[in-house]
């Protein structure tokens, strides 16, 4: 799965690297501990347009009466999307790419203990989390919402967890945004051995008020 990460990147520069135009809704300034449901910023595109804008991290279906009428829906599998009710009209047509230096993952450890890693692409480049958005409106109210598509673990990841989020190679940004064609489920799947790399950091992520880019830091090996 998918439960926290990090983007440092201001949002022009996540302008630049998606040739998006920005919205008035984005979060501002660097954060090392991105939770369910904060505004993350996102690539959408429509109308010959990318637009970088905020997102609700937890994904609202149009029928849920209030934004907590059902489960938390943060994270999408892959296996499975196209066939869920909450997920299939997105999946085919509401497609985004959310921004990450990287994302924190947990191993289990002695009686119960929950480890956190911390995952980049090994390249150290910036990631682009293969996602789904859905607009939400009740009685006046309205939500921008996403999820984070995740798929089984590859090679990388196994060792640390069983699912990893879908990273999209910016060769097939256009084809995961819909703005060339169909076919975009192919790209649902793991990285091959030796394009992520994760370290072990400290507990103190384990709490969503964490902050800092000390959360960040490897923690000392013998």
């Amino acid at each position: 799965m998918c439960g926290r990460f990090a983007i440092t990147l201001p949002p022009e520069a996540m302008v630049q690297m998606f040739d998006a135009v920005p919205g008035n809704d984005l979060p501002i300034g660097a954060r090392y501990n991105v939770c369910p449901t904060q505004t993350v910023a996102a690539v959408t595109s429509g109308a010959g347009v990318r637009l970088l804008r905020g997102l609700r991290w937890g994904f609202v279906p149009a029928w849920y009466k209030t934004p907590t009428d059902g489960p938390l829906l943060i994270n999408a599998r892959a296996e499975s999307i196209a066939e869920k009710p909450a997920f299939g009209a997105a999946i085919r047509s509401r497609r985004c790419l959310i921004p990450a230096d990287g994302f924190y993952e947990w191993s289990a450890g002695e009686a119960g203990a929950r480890l956190p890693w911390f995952v980049t692409r090994a390249d150290g480049a910036p990631m682009a989390l293969a996602g789904i958005w859905q607009d939400w409106e009740r009685d006046g109210q309205h939500l921008a919402t996403c999820a984070v598509v995740t798929c089984e673990a590859g090679p990388d990841m196994a060792p640390i967890h069983h699912r990893e989020p879908v990273l999209i190679e910016r060769d097939d940004w256009p084809l995961w945004l819909g703005e060339r064609g169909h076919g975009a489920a192919p790209l649902m799947c793991a990285r091959p051995a030796g394009a992520l790399r994760a370290w072990r950091v400290g507990v103190a992520v384990n709490s969503n008020r964490a902050e800092g880019a000390a959360l960040l830091a490897p923690l000392p090996t013998d």
